[in-house]
């Protein structure tokens, strides 16, 4: 498994064997360097989306909200198409508030002039064309309330990292949550304790899955939270 290392600078990650991380956790083959691919996951968090994803996807379809240019959907894809799983990423691909100009995470090379907006769609289908995914991960083009609104199928797996205001934290929460069947797994990205190393709103929307007594806490990994629904 390649690392981000200019992302993940201190992910501690060795290139062991077939893709077997610092934790010892196994990742089946990405097909795909995963430092060509614009994101901000954490080596060890794929690493664990990946092993969740695998499990997960026998039962189900696994969905993410927010895939920017596709790290997270290769790491869950890939596990997905191992066991002969599905993954739906739903993004309107045209960035968080944190991805704006003038913002820290602005990036002018996903910038479209002619739109006068981001447009990561491009990116997200290069990376999965890479990945040799384009039939494992089926991208939904289109705000995360509104898509929740209308979908039915029950998911075995659920990965929120979509914006970061506490306004569309808790519309994913609230819109998708209840589309985990028993046992599925809810997965949160960014979620930080300490209010010196990060945003609230995703450690807000982790505090109410556990208070609603309907979530156990499975494991913590960085800033990824794994629950699963009881």
């Amino acid at each position: 498994m390649s690392v981000d290392r200019e992302k993940c600078p201190h992910d501690g990650t060795q290139a062991h064997g077939q893709g077997e991380t610092a934790r010892g956790w196994r990742v089946t083959a990405l097909n795909i360097d995963i430092a060509t691919v614009r994101g901000f996951l954490h080596a060890e968090e794929g690493a664990a989306l990946h092993r969740h994803a695998q499990v997960a996807a026998r039962r189900g379809p696994c969905l993410e909200i927010g895939s920017w240019c596709g790290k997270s959907a290769v790491y869950i894809g890939a596990a997905c198409k191992a066991v002969g799983g599905i993954l739906f990423t739903v993004d309107h691909h045209r960035g968080s508030e944190e991805n704006q100009p003038g913002w820290e995470y602005f990036d002018e090379t996903v910038w479209d002039e002619a739109a006068g907006a981001i447009d990561t769609l491009p990116f997200l289908r290069d990376t999965l064309r890479r990945a040799g995914l384009e039939e494992t991960v089926i991208p939904i083009v289109g705000r995360s309330p509104v898509v929740a609104k209308h979908w039915a199928a029950p998911l075995a797996l659920l990965f929120i990292d979509g914006g970061h205001t506490m306004e569309h934290a808790l519309a994913d929460w609230r819109g998708w949550a209840r589309h985990l069947m028993p046992g599925g797994l809810l997965a949160i990205h960014d979620v930080f304790p300490d209010p010196a190393d990060g945003g609230r709103p995703p450690f807000e929307i982790y505090r109410r899955a556990l208070a609603s007594d309907l979530f156990e806490e499975v494991e913590a990994v960085e800033s990824l939270r794994i629950l699963r629904r009881l």
